[in-house]
């Protein structure tokens, strides 16, 4: 399995986990931290269905996703606290279904919170739905903001963890962004 190293790219699966919207971008990152798009979609699952047959699609949808394009690495969302506990729940068990499958498969995972993303695309931790796809845009050199905000989100979690250096994978080697270095200041202060 690649790890990104001097021998070329790492691809990493960002997965924003849900019941019924399940985001997933593939991206190459070489080692000068520069990145490509491989795959973004959304897995989707019926509302209505019960919570064994949607988080089975999810599986399925997730598993499609890998043998199509391999991944070295899966960078899932970290579940947090929200008022909605339904919602929560939903969250929860399809980060479970995603962290399971790329076990499943041997692939190494690792999860980032939403305010760890966002910083890391954008230089800011609150930033809003619409700076994460203008910036993943940008990184990607896409013409068009990606969309839905879950598939673009899946796509930012695959940049979060390829630029953060994360040991699951390993990562991309090189000067850091103006982005990174907000992430990496913000990073070290909170380690004191």
């Amino acid at each position: 399995m690649r790890t990104g190293s001097s021998r070329g790219p790492l691809r990493v699966l960002g997965i924003d986990p849900g019941l019924t919207r399940c985001g997933v971008g593939v991206v190459d990152v070489a080692p000068d931290r520069s990145a490509q798009l491989v795959h973004v979609g959304v897995v989707r699952s019926d509302a209505d269905a019960p919570i064994e047959e949607r988080l089975a699609v999810i599986a399925a949808g997730l598993r499609a996703v890998i043998v199509a394009h391999s991944p070295d690495v899966v960078a899932v969302e970290r579940v947090f606290a929200q008022h909605n506990r339904q919602t929560v729940m939903g969250t929860a068990q399809a980060s479970g279904i995603a962290l399971l499958v790329a076990g499943e498969r041997g692939i190494p995972a690792a999860t980032h919170t939403p305010s760890e993303v966002k910083a890391a695309i954008t230089g800011y931790g609150n930033a809003d739905k619409r700076q994460v796809q203008t910036m993943v845009a940008r990184v990607l050199r896409l013409e068009e903001l990606p969309k839905p905000a879950d598939a673009a989100d899946a796509l930012a979690l695959a940049l979060c963890h390829a630029w953060r250096g994360a040991p699951a994978g390993g990562a991309a080697s090189g000067p850091l962004t103006p982005a990174q270095r907000a992430w990496a200041d913000a990073e070290r202060l909170t380690r004191r």
